[in-house]
């Protein structure tokens, strides 16, 4: 008698959603909603992070700190040139660091009106799929339950990455500590010249803290085309931050009142290693590791749904984001494709119109995706750098390479905003124009990208971009020497 009133409130507890979406970050909620909007009825489970690593400890609460800094720098370095005469300034990131909490918890209150609005099932709690239609939600405040689903999309994420040997913990932190801790160290090493690295760099330099940064590349942001490396690095040593690139770490040791990092320099191509470079230790309140991150594949019963990983750790998908279990997608930082907040968002389009049996675009070329650093100045990409797209024209006689740069120093509005650094550098096809690349190193580089993210997702040339009217003065007049350059009639230079 009792076993089968067990086995009546185990199947009462059974629930049944047409697509059940695991995880609630960028890539998850985005396709939940459009998934709704197409008729479904979707679940979605979340344990922690309700709008994920990027609403809540990641790109937003980093870009209010961000702005900060860059009103702090303008306040502490640059006051006079705008007319501002004050003694006695003081600039508190304790206030700052609660200001991006607020931002943060804003947004994600958002999320979940978002998903009240579309009728959207929230489930708080850890999510371990029992076979490949089921799932079963542990929850701290209610009885565990369980999902079963027609479609599901994995959207669970990733975490940073440590070094070998390096345990994170105490004053050996990962970008999820530092930020959410509102006290500053007096000193710091960043380990990775990355974004996430050079992003922390500006704010607490900005704040006056002693930082170091060591990056294993022979340049900062090495993913960046090498003149937006070499330009950032200017910028950063004239804040004063210590810059040791071609260091590798090879220890990280805490100490009663802070760390030691052990680096030491890396050989060139050619196994030369300069004569002023020697390994040292850096002594530090604090050290960050900012290395990248791992996707999130362990722990929620993956292994009991037939899903293929790569060879990388990551789960595999095709460009509808389709994993080898034919009701099973996934989405964003899992997929180990390109782990930005946007591209994840793209990706949960695709996949839940694809579930809805709407007519979509797959994802084939992630290099073609926008991505953006937000120092100052800000860095912002798309496409092949100038040394990629040499490569390609030497596997293929019939691309011809054209590179064009316009200064910010010779644009009239960011003369006037006082931001005339940097350049836009635009890579195009000589034969047709089509565009293979630009990078931007500049004021609001992140937002001037998209006009160009736009030509090359529909096939515009630079041609067609320089004969368009754009406003003066205005910083996109850079974008529009930049394409006439590529033409050889750049007005302004």
């Amino acid at each position: 008698m009792m076993n089968d009133m067990s086995a009546d409130r185990a199947e009462s507890d059974t629930k049944h959603t047409d697509l059940l979406v695991l995880g609630a970050g960028p890539g998850g909620y985005v396709a939940a909603i459009r998934a709704a909007q197409l008729g479904m009825s979707v679940t979605i489970v979340e344990e922690r992070y309700w709008g994920g690593i990027c609403l809540n400890v990641g790109c937003i609460p980093s870009k209010a700190l961000l702005h900060n800094a860059e009103i702090a720098n303008t306040v502490m370095h640059h006051a006079e040139d705008y007319g501002i005469f004050a003694d006695g300034i003081c600039m508190d990131y304790g206030v700052a660091h609660k200001r991006s909490r607020e931002v943060s918890a804003r947004i994600v209150k958002g999320i979940h009106y978002l998903m009240r609005k579309n009728k959207i099932t929230e489930v708080h709690g850890w999510g371990m799929f029992q076979d490949d239609h089921t799932i079963r939600v542990e929850r701290d405040d209610a009885e565990p339950v369980t999902y079963t689903f027609d479609n599901c999309i994995i959207a669970t994420g990733a975490h940073a990455a440590s070094l070998p040997d390096v345990e994170l913990g105490g004053p050996i932190v990962s970008f999820e500590e530092h930020i959410l801790n509102p006290e500053l160290p007096h000193s710091i090493v960043i380990v990775g010249a990355g974004p996430i690295g050079m992003e922390f760099a500006y704010v607490l330099a900005n704040y006056g803290v002693r930082v170091t940064v060591v990056e294993y590349e022979d340049r900062l942001l090495p993913r960046e085309d090498a003149e937006v490396s070499a330009e950032i690095l200017k910028h950063y040593r004239k804040l004063g931050v210590i810059v040791r690139k071609s260091f590798k770490t090879e220890a990280v040791r805490p100490t009663g009142d802070g760390v030691e990092v052990d680096i030491a320099p890396v050989p060139d191509k050619d196994g030369h290693i300069p004569e002023d470079s020697i390994p040292e230790t850096i002594y530090a309140e604090r050290c960050l590791i900012s290395t990248g991150f791992r996707p999130n594949t362990e722990g929620y019963g993956l292994e009991n749904t037939g899903v293929q990983l790569t060879e990388g750790g990551a789960i595999a998908v095709d460009g509808y984001l389709r994993t080898n279990v034919p009701h099973i997608y996934a989405v964003g930082d899992v997929t180990g494709k390109l782990q930005l907040a946007h591209v994840a968002e793209a990706q949960g389009v695709v996949a839940a119109d694809t579930i809805g049996g709407v007519e979509t675009e797959p994802i084939e070329d992630y290099r073609m995706m926008p991505r953006a650093t937000f120092c100052n100045p800000q860095v912002a990409s798309f496409g092949l750098t100038e040394e990629e797209a040499d490569m390609l024209a030497e596997q293929d006689p019939s691309v011809e390479v054209n590179v064009s740069k316009f200064p910010f120093s010779a644009n009239g509005k960011a003369q006037g905003l006082g931001e005339g650094v940097g350049f836009v550098k635009l890579i195009a096809d000589g034969r047709y124009g089509e565009l293979l690349g630009a990078h931007i190193i500049g004021p609001h580089a992140s937002e001037l990208l998209a006009e160009y993210v736009l030509a090359q997702r529909w096939e515009l040339t630079s041609e067609e971009i320089a004969n368009t009217v754009h406003i003066h003065p205005s910083l996109s007049e850079a974008l529009k020497e930049s394409a006439e350059g590529v033409l050889g009639s750049m007005i302004n230079l």
